[in-house]
């Protein structure tokens, strides 16, 4: 699927949301990468075979404070 080199990662790779975006709607919430993953703003995913990731933002207390 994906034509850029070096390669985008797979849909099944831990990197996955490091692919390239090939269409973005902000407005509706989405974005489908060029490995065919779709990323929604609340960080969930689908990915091309179906599966579902759930949204994985850090909560309250884990985020880093840079002082």
């Amino acid at each position: 699927m994906c034509q850029h080199q070096p390669p985008c990662p797979s849909a099944d790779s831990a990197d996955r949301e490091a692919a390239r975006l090939t269409v973005h709607h902000p407005e509706q919430g989405w974005s489908l990468l060029c490995n065919g993953v779709l990323l929604f703003e609340d960080t969930g995913e689908l990915l091309p075979d179906g599966q579902i990731i759930a949204p994985h933002r850090p909560s309250a207390g884990r985020i880093m404070k840079v002082a």
